[in-house]
């Protein structure tokens, strides 16, 4: 395959979200601090050659102050195909869930208690006390600073949200927030999906065909080590997972503090627990957290690479619904991805 330069792709572009009322939609995530952007609209037979859908569509970007990545997309179908993810257990294969940095995680839990106390569909955990970097490191709790993080999941019937606080650190290239927005929020920093390949190969294709630089590789969390990935994942006593980390090639693999945000995050369950796929559910045409984009530069050159993969169902290069050159293909572990030209 034809080598391409680093800086042709950057961090994940876009979180697609399924939904039925736009007016609520773009209210709940004004919260977070995105703003309307593009808004355009596509045509039965285009939305079936781009995205597989046998329905009209009608889209609407979102950015977030000045970013370039980590943005939403709004999809609203005609017909939609299902339902979605909903709140269904993280634990799954087909699973896509979006994090992002917080200054006042307190705040986003007042509220998940407020909704849940008014019966709304939603399920959220504890903001769980993690240390991401350093984690040998010890320190005399009230006489050393505390270098962490707290995390909490949020999940509702559109939206599959993580959100993390730090503490002690910054790091200047991962997560603009927000302080207008009434959760103080920055755009998406990191995205997920759920895998089971104890061979690895699956994860081949981000580094080798898409060009992403592979930062952190088998990390593993085990239900004994960390009561946040026990609660979050719904792990059982004795069960682990596996987490690699692709970036923006721009991004560092020995300095942690020049990553960048845009991080795909593949979480790894061994192929001997027993997980639901649910594919289905989180691909365009879904309502909820459906889809991921990147933006590249030279997409004729990245569809050739992508059919020369162990991709599949790969479209025709084609113009979406904001007028740019856009392809769609499913990656070799079983996820819908779109690419858009960088232009």
């Amino acid at each position: 395959m034809t080598q391409l330069p680093q800086s042709t792709i950057t961090g994940i572009y876009e979180v697609c979200i399924g939904i039925t009322d736009p007016i609520y939609a773009i209210q709940y995530w004004e919260q977070f601090g995105y703003r309307i952007g593009k808004v355009g609209e596509l045509s039965v037979d285009v939305a079936k050659q781009l995205y597989g859908v046998n329905s009209a569509l009608r889209s609407i970007r979102l950015y977030h102050q000045d970013a370039d990545h980590g943005l939403i997309r709004l999809m609203i179908w005609q017909n939609p195909i299902n339902r979605g993810l909903g709140t269904a257990s993280m634990k799954i294969k087909g699973n896509r869930w979006a994090t992002a940095l917080t200054a006042d995680i307190l705040t986003i839990l007042n509220h998940a208690d407020e909704a849940k106390a008014a019966g709304w569909d939603i399920r959220y955990t504890h903001p769980y006390w993690e240390i991401i970097y350093n984690k040998d490191r010890k320190s005399q709790p009230f006489t050393e600073p505390a270098v962490g993080v707290r995390e909490i999941l949020l999940l509702q019937p559109l939206s599959r949200q993580v959100f993390f606080q730090r503490f002690g650190y910054t790091m200047p290239h991962y997560g603009q927030i927000n302080s207008n927005a009434a959760f103080k929020t920055s755009q998406f920093t990191h995205m997920g999906l759920i895998v089971q390949d104890d061979s690895k190969e699956t994860l081949n294709f981000y580094e080798d065909v898409l060009g992403l630089l592979r930062v952190r590789d088998d990390v593993e969390t085990t239900y004994e080590a960390s009561p946040a990935g026990r609660d979050i994942f719904d792990l059982n006593p004795g069960e682990k997972f596996i987490v690699t980390a692709f970036d923006d090639p721009r991004s560092s693999v020995y300095d942690f503090m020049a990553a960048r945000s845009g991080r795909l995050y593949i979480v790894r369950f061994p192929e001997s627990i027993n997980l639901e796929s649910r594919f289905e559910s989180a691909q365009p045409g879904s309502l909820g957290m459906s889809l991921y984009t990147y933006r590249v530069r030279g997409i004729e050159k990245y569809c050739d690479r992508i059919h020369n993969s162990s991709a599949q169902n790969i479209t025709n290069i084609v113009t979406n619904e904001f007028g740019e050159t856009s392809f769609s293909f499913r990656s070799p572990d079983g996820y819908f991805w779109n690419l858009v030209e960088n232009c």
